[in-house]
């Protein structure tokens, strides 16, 4: 049976690295014969997450340019030019089936490599407004998947599908989960508990 193999690229933030390893778990499922390598920053939490979930990883160094002035940015056509250099070599040492972008500076120099490689990239957008990444590598992709309806303001139409986002297997498996929470946080089982989370934007008009 042929190996199918995926390389995996975002991070930063857990928006971007939680739904790239719901997609790893769902590959996993459908495909036996399996392998999968993630790409991120060097110096980001996903060094960490993607390890602990059983996966491998490799870093780059790379990083986004801070908005106000700082000595930082002059480093970044260089950490550029160097995550494209190190990423041709692991697409071509790895080489995937299939490049899975879940947005992230991390996943921009590995989906313009594979792009100019011809191998397919797919990306993930998470949010109703598009991030850098996505938005600068969505007419060189495959395929698009969205959460939210419009996103056509932001990619090429014809290449969107809304699948909504990917939920981890941990998350929809609550068995004994309400009960750890419930005495955790000391609720009380006859009163209604609402809980409100947001991340990014969201967060800060919570």
């Amino acid at each position: 049976m042929k190996q199918s193999r995926f390389l995996i690229s975002g991070g930063g933030t857990g928006g971007h690295i939680y739904p790239a390893i719901s997609i790893a778990e769902e590959l996993s499922a459908r495909f036996e014969n399996n392998k999968i390598l993630f790409v991120g920053s060097s110096d980001r939490m996903e060094m960490q997450k993607i390890p602990e979930h059983g996966y491998d990883i490799i870093g780059l160094w790379i990083s986004g340019i801070k908005r106000k002035l700082h000595f930082s940015n002059l480093l970044v056509p260089v950490k550029i030019l160097s995550s494209v250099v190190k990423s041709y070599f692991i697409i071509k040492k790895f080489k995937p089936d299939f490049v899975i972008g879940t947005g992230g500076f991390a996943s921009g120099p590995v989906l313009f490599v594979a792009s100019k490689l011809k191998i397919p990239t797919l990306i993930q957008e998470q949010n109703s407004y598009a991030g850098i990444t996505n938005k600068a590598l969505g007419s060189k992709s495959k395929h698009i998947f969205v959460a939210y309806p419009g996103m056509s303001k932001f990619f090429p139409s014809e290449k969107i599908t809304i699948t909504g986002n990917p939920v981890r297997k941990d998350l929809i498996d609550l068995s004994g989960k309400k009960e750890k929470a419930t005495k955790f946080f000391k609720l009380k089982k006859q009163v209604p508990t609402i809980l409100i989370i947001g991340g990014s934007q969201g967060a800060r008009s919570i």
